[in-house]
């Protein structure tokens, strides 16, 4: 089943992008909603995969792919939420990909697995850190577009990607919302982990922690800076994508240390 999903949901992935790819270059509008109906397939199929992937008979497995395929479903759920309230389709291109990535490695390469039983306070701290995570994956996008948006603006280039956007002003401010609410979920992950992780400090979490509390600080000096003196721009984008990378190395590098290297 595993297996079957996984192809289902890469054939839809691919599918959606390849569509999104040929609208984005023709500028057409007319199979919008083909690329929905199959990117909605490829995601429910993901979830099943996800579903399949994590659950096991020893726990939750919370091993290097299959915590990643988690995230690129959550990334994927809040792309598709958001296009159907703003024109954010042109995201499919990057998500969509990274997806079918996430998803075969889940499929092929099963790695190191790391089961948790079903503990409340320390499911919640896991849950709380993979959605923060998956917020800031979606800012980081976001910020990205958005500095290609403004260079092809200051250039005159109107044409492609940039005459399918939203306003600039709409795309920063999508950008700061997402920001806010992973800042939220992050400062709740931090939280929790206070509470729920017996030694948030040890030798194999310290690196995370401290990645994580730098990320953190990163992210909240941008909030703050945007509130008082209004950061816009490069200087958020650079902010953004400098916090999202210090957050990657201490969620990801970790793992892929203890579970792939060592």
């Amino acid at each position: 089943m595993l297996i079957v999903t996984t192809l289902i949901a890469i054939v839809c992935y691919m599918a959606a992008t390849a569509m999104q790819w040929q609208r984005l270059k023709q500028n057409r509008s007319d199979t919008r909603n083909k690329v929905l109906g199959l990117g909605l397939a490829g995601f429910i199929s993901h979830g099943g995969a996800v579903f399949l992937t994590l659950h096991q008979a020893e726990g939750v497995n919370l091993g290097f792919f299959s915590v990643g395929s988690l995230i690129a479903w959550l990334v994927a759920a809040l792309v598709l939420g958001s296009s159907l309230r703003q024109r954010l389709d042109n995201l499919f291109i990057g998500v969509f990909p990274m997806a079918i990535l996430a998803l075969a490695l889940a499929a092929l390469l099963p790695g190191s697995s790391q089961y948790r039983a079903f503990e409340g306070g320390l499911l919640v701290h896991i849950l709380l850190s993979i959605l923060a995570y998956s917020i800031f994956t979606l800012a980081t996008l976001q910020a990205i577009l958005l500095s290609r948006q403004e260079a092809a603006l200051k250039q005159h280039h109107t044409r492609g990607l940039v005459a399918s956007l939203p306003p600039l002003q709409l795309m920063e401010r999508l950008l700061f919302e997402m920001l806010w609410v992973g800042f939220i979920l992050l400062s709740l992950s931090l939280l929790s982990g206070m509470l729920f992780v017996e030694n948030l400090f040890a030798q194999h979490l310290v690196h995370k922690t401290v990645l994580s509390i730098a990320a953190w600080v990163i992210y909240g000096i941008l909030l703050a800076c945007r509130h008082f003196l209004g950061w816009r721009g490069s200087r958020a984008t650079n902010w953004t994508v400098g916090g999202f990378i210090l957050l990657m190395l201490g969620f990801f590098g970790s793992k892929l240390v203890l579970e792939l290297l060592l």
